[in-house]
């Protein structure tokens, strides 16, 4: 099969350039691929997808590899999207759904931008990977480059998530922990490029990743009846995942798939650890300042600085949503209420999506009859640390208070 790309565009001023070349960012800024959209309606329907495997590839025409022997794949997507009924009502609302990404390969959202990423790579002749990584894109990288036979070199925050720098390695990359945050890792990146000559795969400095992350959005459509909800909630540190939901809405609205044109508003969520686009957002700016002393037990929403923020705050600000930020304090407590209450294995970064939600129903902007959708972008067991809570002993012999055992806290 051949590929409907036409070409690569500047988001910063329109600048085309050729898709069939390995292309970075222009003028500092991120690239978006282009399709021919009316040729992709002649060629499939939306009703041709219902016999296709339930994966992220079902969408191949919208997608950018041009040959299918390139396509490097764990069997990612679709995930599901569940009721939470039990969560809705304690946080008020009718219909609260959480498009659970826990369930793909490596345990999050990662493996959708990285497995087209390292897909197009390949077919551009590609050998040798790296990426700078606050814990989640390291595992899924290292994991796709050795499904592809690539190279592939990790670096990460010295305090990164125990299972994410184990798992980095167990799937073969060289991995490096780094005392800094992720700008630092991907400064280090950037000096051994010309040294080892790797392709850097960080976050939107190559424009496939996008590509991927827009399944999410695809998916959500086809799950809803190719229709979209009121709100989503989106736990926001590169981006990637909203800016590529935007456009996926965007490509579905010209290809007349959707029932009707209306949008969801966009919640861009982070922590008030590392509130950049927040900080934007709430100052009308278009691009966010570098984030201060940046911290959160949420290793996915610690970016202290997006090259992608105005991409993010356009798609935001066209939603008619917000950038919001969580209490850091917050994170936890709402990771274990949301697991306790679903059994869905929620991550810190989707816990700060909740606290958001819980803000704008306590001031009454989010009503109880609004369709909520948050995206749970990682598996809670990767997160060992946030985890670890002493449990209480029970002796073999001797009595035993059943009613202590009855009453023991579960979180």
């Amino acid at each position: 099969m051949s590929s409907y790309v036409t070409h690569l565009e500047a988001a910063i001023d329109g600048t085309r350039l050729p898709a069939d070349e390995l292309q970075t960012l222009h003028a500092g800024r991120p690239l978006w691929v282009r399709y021919d959209l009316e040729a992709v309606a002649r060629a499939v329907s939306r009703d041709q997808l219902n016999g296709r495997p339930p994966n992220l590839w079902r969408y191949r025409e919208l997608l950018p590899v041009v040959d299918d022997e390139n396509i490097v794949s764990l069997g990612e997507g679709m995930s599901p999207l569940l009721p939470c009924p039990a969560l809705g009502k304690f946080l008020g609302l009718e219909r609260l759904w959480i498009k659970d990404e826990s369930q793909l390969p490596t345990g999050s959202f990662k493996a959708r931008g990285l497995c087209m990423a390292v897909s197009r790579a390949k077919e551009l002749g590609v050998e040798r990977l790296a990426i700078p990584t606050a814990g989640n894109a390291g595992g899924a990288l290292a994991a796709y480059a050795a499904r592809a036979g690539l190279e592939a070199y990790v670096f990460m925050p010295k305090d990164t998530p125990r299972v994410n720098q184990a798992e980095a390695r167990l799937f073969g990359a060289r991995t490096f922990l780094v005392e800094g945050l992720i700008t630092d890792c991907a400064a280090l990146v950037r000096r051994g490029q010309e040294a080892l000559g790797w392709f850097d795969l960080s976050t939107l400095k190559e424009p496939y990743r996008i590509e991927g992350k827009k399944t999410m959005g695809l998916e959500l459509a086809e799950q809803l009846g190719w229709r979209l909800p009121d709100a989503i909630f989106y736990p926001t540190g590169g981006g990637t995942g909203l800016i590529g939901m935007w456009k996926a809405f965007d490509e579905l609205e010209q290809l007349g798939w959707l029932e009707d044109s209306s949008r969801p508003e966009l919640y861009a969520c982070q922590s008030d650890g590392c509130a950049p686009i927040v900080q934007a957002f709430a100052r009308g700016e278009r691009h966010a300042d570098p984030f201060p002393n940046a911290h959160t037990c949420a290793s996915g929403l610690r970016v202290p600085q997006a090259v992608g923020d105005f991409m993010i705050l356009d798609a935001v600000r066209r939603s008619g949503g917000e950038a919001r930020s969580a209490p850091e304090a917050d994170l936890v407590p709402w990771m274990e209420r949301a697991c306790a209450l679903e059994g869905i294995s929620l991550c810190p970064e989707a816990a700060a999506c909740l606290a958001v939600v819980a803000q704008l129903r306590a001031e009454g902007k989010l009503a109880p009859d609004r369709e909520v959708v948050v995206y749970n972008t990682g598996a809670v067991q990767k997160y060992v640390e946030l985890m670890e809570k002493p449990l209480p002993t029970l002796p073999l012999e001797g009595s035993i208070d059943w009613e202590a055992v009855a009453g023991a806290p579960t979180t």
